[in-house]
């Protein structure tokens, strides 16, 4: 049942006038006591607006009152300030009149007392005291502290001067002699590696052309004005090809121009004996052979040792040498000869 329908029907229901007085009188009441409470309500209400609007007051008060205390405590610190300053400066009057003390006692004979009673110096007219001060002052600093040793001390010096600038001479001296001498090492290592050069350049394009054959290489001086911080470029051009880099060529074509200009290097400062690891491992078995053939014309006049894995090169070896071990025992080198005299190579 709804709350509306439960009035409707206490309405209808006959009332007891006790009863209604009763609830009457009690009615009366809560409207007397909602009364005063509405009345106590708006009287805490004004209360509080009064006590807030001192509040804003007691805060601007604050806020001001710290302003004065951050300005005392700033005048305050100036003072402290100050008053060190002038712990400091008492202190430095305090010494320097005890030095002057010192200095009277020392130099005179006489205390305080004396040279505050002593008549002053006779002057010239128009000359002020202090300015005559000042110039015996400075006359004095000028001749400074009397050294009754300043003649030997003098001699001694001299005689350290005489043997400093006779050390310093040699070294001069010796200074020039090693400028002659880096200048005529730097002559001769330029003639040196010019010839070098000259020599490489003309193996690398023989050998370049052997690897290559129709092909173009050379060596290039980048600097040749200057030999002494040139760089070395390498050209490459096999047959068919216009490159401007090695690295546009193949694996196998960089391979042969580096094998190239190592044998180049190898038959201008010829060796007894040479060793190579792995030089041919990127080169095809065309230019395997034109890589053999190379070596065919070093083995006439030098030994070479080629560490390989290609069959062709230890075909063309007279002597194999390797590392082998048996079941159950430990590695031992094995040599093996190929033939009594040097293997010709077919023409590709």
């Amino acid at each position: 049942m709804s709350i509306q329908g439960e009035l409707q029907d206490l309405t209808d229901r006959p009332g007891d006038p006790n009863r209604l007085e009763e609830l009457d009188l009690a009615e009366e009441g809560a409207r007397r006591s909602l009364a005063a409470v509405r009345t106590h309500i708006a009287t805490l209400r004004e209360r509080q607006h009064d006590l807030r609007q001192a509040a804003g007051e007691a805060g601007e008060k604050l806020s001001f009152a710290r302003k004065q205390l951050d300005e005392v405590r700033v005048s305050i610190a100036d003072r402290k300030e100050q008053r060190a300053r002038l712990d400091v400066e008492s202190a430095e009057l305090t010494v320097r009149l005890e030095s002057v003390a010192e200095a009277l006692r020392r130099d005179v004979d006489a205390s305080e007392e004396q040279a505050l009673a002593a008549p002053p110096p006779d002057l010239e007219d128009g000359v002020d005291r202090r300015d005559r001060l000042a110039s015996i002052e400075a006359e004095l600093r000028r001749m400074g502290t009397i050294n009754p040793l300043a003649a030997e001390e003098y001699q001694d010096l001299e005689a350290r001067r005489s043997h400093l600038q006779e050390q310093l001479d040699d070294l001069e001296s010796s200074r020039n002699e090693l400028r002659k001498v880096i200048t005529a090492l730097d002559d001769e290592i330029v003639g040196m590696f010019r010839a070098a050069f000259d020599e490489v350049a003309t193996a690398y394009e023989q050998h370049f052309d052997v690897l290559f054959p129709g092909g173009r290489g050379r060596l290039v001086l980048t600097d040749p004005d200057n030999i002494s911080t040139t760089g070395v470029d390498i050209e490459a051009q096999p047959l068919g090809k216009k490159v401007g880099r090695l690295t546009l060529l193949s694996g196998g074509e960089r391979s042969l121009a580096a094998l190239a200009f190592l044998f180049a290097v190898f038959k201008a400062r010829p060796s007894p004996f040479y060793i190579v690891d792995e030089v041919e491992a990127a080169l095809d078995d065309a230019n395997l052979r034109r890589f053999l053939r190379l070596v065919d014309e070093f083995r006439r006049t030098a030994q070479l040792v080629i560490v390989t894995h290609q069959q062709q090169t230890m075909e063309a070896a007279d002597i194999l040498y390797g590392v082998t071990m048996e079941p159950g025992g430990s590695s031992k080198v094995v040599a093996k000869r190929m033939v009594e005299s040097p293997v010709t190579l077919p023409a590709s």
